[in-house]
């Protein structure tokens, strides 16, 4: 609700405030000084409104003031002007484009070589344990990051963490490139590495989506940061799959290292144009701890819910590319299958993030959902490139209903006072460490079943499975999808 207020600075007593509002009042105009009696008065006109922490405004404490409330100072850091109507409905700023162009390129390298990586170390040894292993490898090392680095991104500069994720990420495919064939004994390395880069980038970038967007345009970022993932895996991995089948031996995949190493360096160059942005406090360790203790906070059914997410993307996130060479035995199908299907995720991100309202998100993400495991269905008939193609397609046209409506609100939540937007680091480390205990939830899993057989019925079950795990997602955050619109969290 709008209204305007006032502060008067300079009376000595609040009972003074009546008379001296009434002598200003009277004046023709509304003047910014005057006097009282034997006081100097200074008046501020401010805008009352409620903003999505939850909090009309707040409230200063300095001496030497009557009156109401009064909004955050310019000082203070990302909340000024974070809610404004007029913000909320403008376009992003340059810097919201600029960490969108960043997280292009960090997807546009990854989706060069990310899905060959797993490639080139099944032709060296068709293992899937030894996959498992090094995704494994790499989820424990992102979730230790995340929970160390959380420290310095809050007291220090976040900027450098968001560069030094993309510099190891470089790091990582120069080890590639030096150890060639040999890479295959080298996994807990290789995992361990590209683990630090996904931690570094991944902690600064959240934290830094979070202070750059609101609960008004929060979807709409997620859309783009989606369109331009899709086009990433539209495009890049088409280019990869078509090098590869050209070049003798394994010269394209030494090849498409070095391209993802190149755009990875250009994507440092763009990191630096990102402003350096304010801290504030000092990182709590066990910040999240008590969060999840809390007995009426919100925390406790999230983080269930961020586990069960996490469940699917652990093993989905490496399983199908792989699946689809397994098939095929030809890296340029894994091209064509990521040309259609992100093409697909372009449209269907693009449709979403613009349309999808937070009214809509809990019917929205339950019918994502639904389609995400009936398209594991037909794999109980054949595993073929057509059938996969099938899955893909329709994970692409219904996960942005899964996952935008599900990573909004966590960022919602995280923002829903001004006590939470403070430990805003912490909650991001929280959030990570609940979708990174659900990977390796689902990793582990998947190693003990593939150790035990890999028989194609016992896949499928396992897929099945694990593909579930988004319904748990939706039956804990249901409740909570729609908050956006009250500023508060239910």
């Amino acid at each position: 609700m709008r209204g305007a207020f006032f502060v008067l600075r300079g009376l000595e007593r609040d009972m003074d405030l009546i008379a001296c509002f009434g002598e200003w009042y009277k004046k023709p105009h509304t003047p910014k000084r005057f006097r009282c009696g034997n006081s100097s008065i200074q008046v501020r006109l401010m805008q009352r409104e409620n903003n999505r922490y939850g909090n009309t405004a707040a409230r200063e404490k300095k001496p030497g003031m009557a009156g109401g409330s009064a909004a955050p100072d310019k000082s203070e850091g990302y909340f000024h002007n974070r809610d404004s109507p007029m913000k909320a409905k403008a376009g992003f700023d340059s810097q919201t484009w600029l960490l969108l162009i960043v997280s292009g390129l960090f997807a546009a390298a990854n989706a060069l070589s990310g899905t060959f990586v797993n490639v080139y170390l099944w032709k060296a040894k068709s293992d899937f344990a030894l996959i498992g292993w090094f995704a494994f490898a790499h989820q424990v090392t992102m979730g230790l990051t995340f929970w160390l680095a959380g420290k310095w991104v809050k007291e220090h500069n976040k900027m450098h963490s968001l560069r030094l994720g993309v510099a190891v990420a470089a790091l990582f495919y120069s080890i590639v490139l030096l150890l060639q064939q040999q890479a295959v004994e080298y996994v807990w390395l290789l995992g361990i590495v590209q683990g630090l880069s996904s931690g570094f980038f991944w902690l600064a970038f959240n934290v830094v989506y979070f202070e750059v967007t609101s609960a008004d345009n929060r979807d709409r970022f997620n859309g783009w940061a989606g369109l331009l993932g899709s086009g990433a895996g539209m495009i890049a991995p088409w280019i990869s799959g078509w090098l590869i089948t050209r070049l003798p031996g394994t010269s394209g995949y030494r090849l498409i290292f070095a391209i993802s190493l190149a755009v990875f360096v250009v994507g440092v160059v763009f990191s630096f144009f990102l402003k350096k942005r304010k801290v504030s406090g000092k990182y709590e360790w066990t910040h999240g701890y008590r969060s999840l203790t809390k007995r009426d906070g919100p925390w406790k059914r999230v983080f269930a819910a961020l586990i069960a997410q996490g469940i699917r993307e652990g093993v989905f996130g490496f399983l199908i590319g792989l699946m689809v060479y397994i098939a095929t035995s030809n890296e340029m199908r894994i091209g064509n299958f990521s040309l259609v299907t992100s093409a697909v995720a372009l449209v269907s991100f693009y449709v979403v993030g613009k349309w999808l309202k937070p009214a809509y998100r809990k019917w929205g993400m339950l019918t994502g959902v639904i389609m995400m495991i009936v398209v594991i269905l037909p794999f109980f008939w054949r595993v073929n490139y057509t059938t996969l193609l099938l899955f893909g397609i329709g994970v692409a046209l219904f996960i942005p209903l899964y996952t935008i409506p599900m990573t909004s609100s966590v960022f919602d939540i995280i923002g829903r006072d001004r006590e939470s937007a403070e430990h805003r680091v912490e909650y991001v480390v929280l959030r990570e460490l609940g979708l990174n205990f659900g990977r390796m939830f689902g990793t582990i899993v998947f190693i003990i079943v593939v150790s035990w057989t890999t028989a194609p019925a016992a896949i499928n079950w396992l897929l099945l499975g694990v593909g579930s795990s988004p319904l748990l997602a939706w039956a804990l955050m249901r409740n909570k999808l729609t908050h956006a619109q009250s500023g508060k969290s239910r």
